[in-house]
């Protein structure tokens, strides 16, 4: 059953064109150049419950915007969306305390006061007795590993740390459906690792229906069947992250490590060079002949090391972006 539904979902945001200088602004007191910015152009999508779909796109593209329509921050333009049968843009209160959303780049905790002061103000809001508080607040520090913390000063938690509360903070009401707009974002390795580990367990034993948005492709590899790929407004791609790729031809990377330097020039025979240098070369080939072409290249060549890669995620993406950007300049 579709939890979220979003049909011809369109924001358009209106601005005024500023002109440098003095004499510029004065004129513009009287008459100002008025200017349109499209930044969701008409997307369609559904999204069952329990699903966790990673929603990806370039800066500028409408992630961040379409999230904000589907939370209610903003009102669209124009189309519809319903999640858990409410329409967001509404209000309604019976609809705020189902959903949460955490934005990396904005905090809703305290910043000169410790954590369980905020995790406070939002039990009050969200009405919790204390008992279900309590268990709430016990089990999220415990699986997060910050119990110790809580009285810590926000300001002075690192910021793993930080988002670890952010995301505690969200979920003490048990929400239905959560929105993570770069949950990772600035984060160190370790803790972006601790964050997937985390949500993942979280989405399993919950089935709360989650929307991610990251750049790093690694957090939607991790968690997210599902990706919704938007660029310039426009949806371009629906469907399993791993067969982006297969939407551009099936190829694969050769990587080879010689014991001895060799002309580039030696290796167009067999295949397309990505790079190369005096010891180390990476070719395209087809994944139909790689077989032939690694076999081929072990012969002729000095090879005292080789591996066959995938082409890597991100340049499947870029593609999809440049053709969200094409399409709309047709």
């Amino acid at each position: 059953m579709a939890i979220i539904e979003v049909s011809g979902l369109t924001k358009t945001f209106e601005y005024y064109k500023k002109q440098e200088g003095l004499s510029a602004s004065l004129r513009g007191l009287i008459h100002r150049e008025k200017l349109l910015k499209e930044a969701v152009k008409g997307i369609d999508f559904t999204i069952e419950r329990g699903e966790m779909v990673g929603f990806l796109g370039p800066n500028g593209a409408g992630k961040t915007t379409t999230l904000k329509m589907l939370s209610g921050i903003l009102f669209p333009t124009g189309g519809k969306a319903s999640v858990m049968g409410y329409v967001p843009w509404e209000r309604k209160k019976a609809f705020k305390m189902r959903f949460a959303i955490v934005m990396g780049q904005k905090s809703q905790l305290w910043w000169d006061l410790p954590a369980s002061e905020s995790l406070a103000l939002n039990r009050h809001i969200y009405e919790l007795d204390e008992a279900a508080y309590r268990r709430s607040v016990d089990e999220l520090t415990e699986l997060l590993d910050v119990k110790d913390l809580l009285g810590v000063q926000v300001r002075r938690l690192s910021l793993g740390e930080r988002m670890k509360m952010e995301l505690i903070a969200s979920l003490l009401h048990k929400p239905e459906v959560m929105f993570l707009d770069e949950p990772t974002i600035g984060l160190d390795l370790i803790s972006q690792q601790r964050i997937r580990d985390f949500l993942r367990y979280y989405n399993t034993q919950t089935q709360t229906t989650v929307i991610l948005t990251s750049h790093y492709t690694s957090d939607i590899q991790d968690l997210c069947k599902r990706t919704i790929v938007i660029g310039d407004g426009q949806l371009v791609y629906d469907g399993p992250l791993m067969q982006i790729n297969s939407l551009f031809g099936d190829r694969k990377l050769l990587k080879i490590s010689l014991s001895e330097p060799i002309d580039c020039e030696q290796l167009n025979r067999f295949g397309t060079v990505r790079s190369c240098d005096s010891l180390q070369a990476v070719l395209e080939v087809d994944r139909g002949s790689v077989r032939e072409t690694a076999s081929e290249v072990l012969e002729k060549l000095p090879v005292v090391d080789f591996n066959i890669e995938d082409i890597p995620i991100e340049e499947g993406i870029t593609h999809l972006y440049q053709r969200g950007l094409d399409h709309a300049h047709t």
